[in-house]
């Protein structure tokens, strides 16, 4: 299991302490200090589109409109804390987020 994170994120902290204390041990991957790789990415964007983009987050309320109506995938390079986190990756399904949906799937509950 691996899951991509912005360690300063409340959801994503939730999420790990969620998946810590139903017996997974993620590999955790931080958004913001080990990057995310371009075919990661790719792979995220083509399993999410467009919900891969947080547009409620401080970072994209920084950028202009011209950033903003830039391509997905470059915007997400440049600024990878606009990824909408936690992504998880278990047995080759993707998971965005840490709503009810996802913890049953992933928690199996």
């Amino acid at each position: 299991m691996i899951v991509h994170v912005l360690k300063t994120c409340d959801t994503c902290r939730k999420a790990l302490t969620d998946l810590r204390a139903s017996g997974h041990d993620p590999h955790v991957v931080d958004v913001r200090a080990d990057g995310v790789a371009r075919a990661d990415l790719e792979r995220f964007h083509a399993a999410f589109g467009d919900r891969l983009v947080n547009r409620r987050s401080t970072t994209w309320r920084g950028l202009s409109e011209e950033e903003r109506a830039g391509d997905p995938l470059e915007l997400l390079a440049a600024h990878p804390t606009l990824m909408k986190r936690p992504v998880i990756e278990t047995d080759g399904t993707l998971h965005l987020g840490w709503d009810a949906k996802t913890k049953a799937a992933v928690l199996g509950g």
